[in-house]
């Protein structure tokens, strides 16, 4: 994401004007995230989410037991991608949909159909939990701020789950001996969201991500600790949604959220911005949606937004 010529207020100030021309969902984001807007602004429209736009547009799909593609062959819990509950529900997460009536009920069914013996989350497979998804909706029931006990056995989980390298591997069981960015990624939302709504366990939580973020920094979020080789090229190629998958504006965002130290191994990462001020949505992850966000190949506003938000906290952090 590297700097153009013109001055900072030179390079927002239209890029910021066509974002706020977007969908709630994005609005309210800009107002908080990139115009410094007063918190009753910023609460206004954000609770258009749920009654205007791409979030009204996905309540409308929920079926009346709270759940999406519920008459699907296997119940519509986490599966078929990207319509089922639990993609639906990471999508309006994203969105930042207030917790509500429509979002608790689907909360229940996400835990009650998923938690397992071991403390994690399984749909019906063989085994033990999948880490992937025991992270992906522990950020879901602690955004939308599910009260239930169980959340502390989701956290503990994936603290067990932790490897020595310091990232998570869902194939673990399998024999893994060496993280997957992809369950890193989904674990350290999980546990950030987790922190912020339970607060317990706090120092735990913490070292725990340190770990997590050290193990992405130590391949520069895309690249061989052993070769300096791109891993793979999709890891450099911004999407939205980013459904379960990895990249590497996803990680920085990440650490952008919890305000992480700058941290040098992070510049080849930054360095890939488009001269106009606008990031495409250059990767777009096949499977079935209710509607299209946004074109691909085009400029989009979620890269957009999410790229301005990473370089403000990244100029910030400077000092």
């Amino acid at each position: 994401m590297a700097r153009t010529s013109a001055s900072p207020s030179e390079r927002s100030a239209g890029v910021i004007e066509w974002l706020l021309d977007g969908d709630p969902a994005i609005r309210w984001q800009v107002f908080r995230d990139l115009a410094n807007a007063p918190a009753p602004i910023v609460e206004e429209e954000r609770r258009r989410v749920s009654s205007e736009g791409w979030g009204a547009r996905l309540l409308a799909s929920q079926d009346k037991d709270g759940r999406w593609a519920g008459l699907s062959s296997n119940g519509g819990l986490y599966s078929p991608k990207w319509i089922s509950t639990t993609y639906t529900m990471l999508l309006l997460r994203d969105f930042g949909l207030h917790p509500g009536q429509q979002t608790q009920s689907a909360c229940s069914l996400l835990l009650d159909r998923g938690i397992h013996r071991d403390g994690g989350i399984n749909y019906g497979w063989r085994g033990g939990s999948e880490t992937c998804v025991t992270g992906i909706v522990t950020s879901i029931l602690c955004h939308f701020e599910y009260q239930d006990d169980r959340l502390d056995e989701l956290a503990s989980h994936l603290l067990g789950q932790q490897m020595l390298d310091g990232g998570w591997n869902c194939r673990r069981a399998f024999g893994a001996t060496h993280s997957s960015v992809h369950t890193t990624i989904n674990v350290l939302e999980g546990l950030r969201f987790y922190e912020s709504y339970r607060g317990r366990n706090v120092r735990k939580l913490q070292n725990a991500q340190r770990r997590g973020r050290e193990f992405l920094l130590a391949h520069r979020l895309f690249r061989s600790h052993r070769t300096g080789a791109v891993i793979k090229r999709a890891f450099t190629m911004f999407s939205f949604p980013p459904r379960w998958y990895y990249d590497i504006l996803r990680a920085l965002d990440y650490f952008q959220a919890v305000s992480a130290p700058r941290d040098p191994r992070l510049q080849d990462a930054i360095d890939s911005r488009r001269r106009d001020g606008t990031w495409l949505l250059q990767n777009v992850h096949k499977g079935k949606t209710y509607f299209e966000l946004e074109p691909a190949g085009q400029p989009s506003r979620w890269n957009t937004l999410r790229a301005l938000r990473v370089l403000k906290w990244w100029d910030r952090s400077k000092g």
